[in-house]
């Protein structure tokens, strides 16, 4: 580790010891660095070698001062730990990575006020954008959203109005499209598996999408089971058996995500279950992690990637004309997949 004795040690480093490194002007050396203005590949080179070996980095506070922003897009989502999210920041980077654009993440657990603080951090900095997770925010997170000048896109859920611009599913048409396809297939008394939905208002609309076409076939939901916390294998073992201890009858179970789809597919088969015989099991999410299952759960595509990607897109786009984020509304579409956990 390096110390202050060392000879290498240079707390500070400016445009000027670069430029006496390089025997270039300062002009030059940020010429090079902002990667702006006509400078030869032999300069840059040069340049850049003495950055490198003098271990260099901007002072990108220093620049934002004069342009009023950063090359930063703040992302903020709910959580790390649900593997929704770190596929939605896979298609962000995906598409960042061939611009300037560095994004910074920030994680709100699903908590309004905490939310808003990190929305409040995010803009202090001036980002070049900003994509949150979700419609619903506290009244003053939209108004420093709109007032910010900032792009700002919403992602994964388009039920409702947005601030600029939104990317994301219906969740409300997601579950009524997953009640019609479980009801075409001849199942009938149906138990309902998920999270407490206070905060999760995606996983409410899918919840109420799904009770409204049951209703509308003249059903209603036979039993329901729910749970807080992050969502686990463990936990949907637990709540399948729960359910089906408690109402022996049911012959299908629609769980929220796939995690919890998944553990109760380890449940029932354990327990010798005929699954989709005796019953049948669907999630929500399409999770890739899931296929090395003994069987796949049926489930519906959340387009994560797909969502991340476009978003960064129309920040990218942003960059250059900022007037085509506004009003931008894509809805993606995302098919319900059978498996083999449905007859």
């Amino acid at each position: 580790m390096t110390s202050r004795s060392d000879p290498d040690y240079r707390p500070n480093l400016t445009l000027r010891d670069v430029s006496e490194a390089s025997g270039v002007s300062e002009m030059t050396v940020s010429r090079v660095l902002r990667n702006r203005g006509e400078v030869s590949e032999k300069t840059r080179e040069k340049v850049l070698t003495a950055a490198r070996e003098m271990g260099y980095v901007p002072n990108k506070i220093a620049g934002a001062l004069a342009s009023n922003s950063v090359n930063l897009v703040g992302v903020i989502i709910p959580s790390l730990s649900n593997m929704v999210f770190p596929e939605v920041m896979m298609g962000i980077s995906s598409v960042l990575d061939d611009t300037p654009l560095q994004p910074v993440v920030g994680v709100s657990g699903y908590e309004p006020e905490k939310e808003e603080q990190v929305i409040f951090e995010m803009l202090s900095w001036r980002p070049t954008g900003l994509i949150v997770a979700g419609l619903e925010h506290t009244e003053a997170a939209r108004k420093m959203m709109k007032n910010s000048g900032v792009p700002i896109v919403e992602i994964m859920d388009v039920d409702g109005p947005a601030i600029d611009a939104c990317v994301g599913i219906s969740h409300e048409r997601a579950g009524r499209e997953t009640a019609k396809e479980i009801l075409k297939r001849g199942y009938r008394k149906i138990g309902f598996l998920g999270t407490k939905m206070p905060l999760d208002h995606r996983a409410r609309k899918r919840f109420e999408g799904f009770k409204a076409v049951l209703e509308e076939a003249g059903l209603s939901l036979a039993d329901e089971e729910y749970y807080s916390g992050g969502s686990a294998l463990a936990k949907g073992r637990e709540m399948t058996e729960a359910i089906l201890t408690r109402s022996k009858d049911l012959d299908f179970l629609y769980y929220s995500n796939d995690m919890i789809g998944a553990g109760g597919l380890l449940y029932c088969t354990d327990a010798g279950y005929d699954v989709p015989g005796d019953i049948g099991l669907a999630g929500f999410n399409g999770l890739e992690l899931l296929d090395g299952m003994s069987k796949q759960l049926a489930t519906m595509d959340s387009c994560r990637v797909e969502i991340g990607q476009k978003a960064a897109e129309l920040i990218a786009d942003a960059l250059s004309k900022p007037s085509t984020i506004e009003n931008r509304f894509i809805e993606l579409s995302p098919v319900f997949a059978p498996g083999q956990t449905v007859r």
